[in-house]
């Protein structure tokens, strides 16, 4: 039997268009239109106990539940550790998710931000379950929709549900960072994966006028922020951060996990000094997007260690580390290696705090083939340019 969740696609369009998400009737028309739940298949894995995930698969849930699950506001996990779908495991398992389809609040938000206009031409990485890409062609259709998928097996079960939702995109599997020439100059591309810096290649395949949508940050778990830059004559891009948003990251940047004896590898340190601020405040997302920008390869880290809470700041492509410790009055920085990683970062803070601390909305970008430059108003200490090797 077919599962009919006409009303629960009106109730999702009503609930976007009461947001104020919402605002195309062409796209309102696509989100009635597309099933998701066909994009789930062979089924999805939920937040359980212990930070494990219950895998429920279409096939062996109750319909209505089932249509229940597939428009819930949320982001649903499709597979964990680049491989495992819900159908090939019994119970609760461990895992970190690798595909997922995105909350319909970000991806219709993004589709609206994308300023897509008839005749437009759009190139899509990160193809996912292939839901961004219905919508895409239901509005615009589906000659003038490529989609790039880095995964061969995510790419097949998008290209399935996108054939059972009656759709055919330009699919192409490969590298997401390359972008694909041949049907460029496109005139947008979105990207619903996370990446370090928007690649020089997609700027290239855009039209002069035309306009990119990515989420960029570097390899933390928050501070990641959405970019929309316009593609200039000259062949450079700018724009800004328009707000924050979250993806995962692009699996050729996906970062090695810190791991090992933290103490061991922090044991020498070139310097030791009172910070001026905590690092626990890069547990917010602007300060984490800061820092981001000041060490564009560092990570995060919070660990216990003889039941002590103890952070640090890794930069494994440049060898350096910075290591907290309260100290009662405050907290104490111990960093080592060539870089000096807390001061950056530091600098940063102290500068956006006297800056009286603006959104990350107020960050601008510009691109080139050779660097991205990052900027907050006019001081020096709130600029970074990071250069492409």
């Amino acid at each position: 039997m077919t599962l009919d969740t006409a009303s629960e696609r009106r109730a999702l369009a009503g609930r976007l268009t009461g947001a104020g998400i919402l605002k195309s009737p062409t796209l309102r028309a696509a989100v009635e239109s597309v099933p998701r739940e066909l994009f789930l298949h062979p089924g999805v894995f939920l937040p359980a106990e212990g930070g494990r995930w219950k895998p429920v698969t279409a096939l062996g849930t109750d319909p209505a539940e089932w249509a229940s699950i597939a428009y819930r506001d949320e982001s649903l996990v499709t597979q964990l550790d680049n491989h495992l779908t819900a159908d090939q495991v019994d119970g609760p398992v461990t895992g970190s998710p690798t595909s997922s389809s995105t909350t319909p609040v970000t991806i219709v938000g993004m589709i609206e931000t994308l300023e897509v206009k008839e005749g437009h031409e759009v190139l899509h990485v990160a193809t996912g379950t292939g839901y961004t890409d219905a919508l895409l062609c239901h509005v615009l259709g589906e000659d003038n929709v490529t989609t790039m998928e880095v995964d061969p097996e995510v790419a097949a079960r998008a290209d399935a549900a996108l054939e059972a939702a009656g759709y055919s995109t330009w699919t192409v599997t490969g590298d997401g960072l390359l972008g694909h020439p041949r049907r460029a100059p496109y005139d947008r591309v979105i990207a619903t994966c996370a990446v370090r810096r928007i690649p020089y290649a997609w700027v290239r395949q855009t039209k002069p006028g035309g306009i990119i949508l990515a989420t960029v940050g570097g390899a933390w778990q928050r501070g990641t922020g959405l970019a929309k830059v316009t593609v200039n004559e000259d062949g450079t891009a700018e724009g800004r951060i328009i707000g924050q948003s979250s993806f995962m990251h692009a699996r050729a940047q996906v970062a090695a996990p810190i791991a090992g004896d933290l103490s061991a590898r922090t044991a020498y340190a070139d310097s030791e000094r009172s910070t001026k601020v905590s690092p626990t405040l890069l547990e917010e997302w602007m300060p984490a997007f800061l820092a981001q920008l000041a060490a564009p390869t560092a990570q995060y880290v919070r660990a216990t260690a003889d039941g002590m809470q103890q952070v640090y700041v890794f930069d494994a492509e440049r060898e350096s580390f910075a290591a907290f410790a309260e100290n009662g009055a405050g907290w104490t920085v111990r960093q080592g290696g060539p870089v000096a990683l807390w001061d950056d970062i530091e600098e940063a803070l102290l500068a956006w705090q006297e800056a009286d601390r603006p959104d990350i909305s107020a960050a601008r970008i510009h691109i080139t083939d050779r660097s991205h430059t990052y900027w907050i108003g006019e001081q020096p200490a709130l600029r970074w340019e990071h250069r492409i090797a």
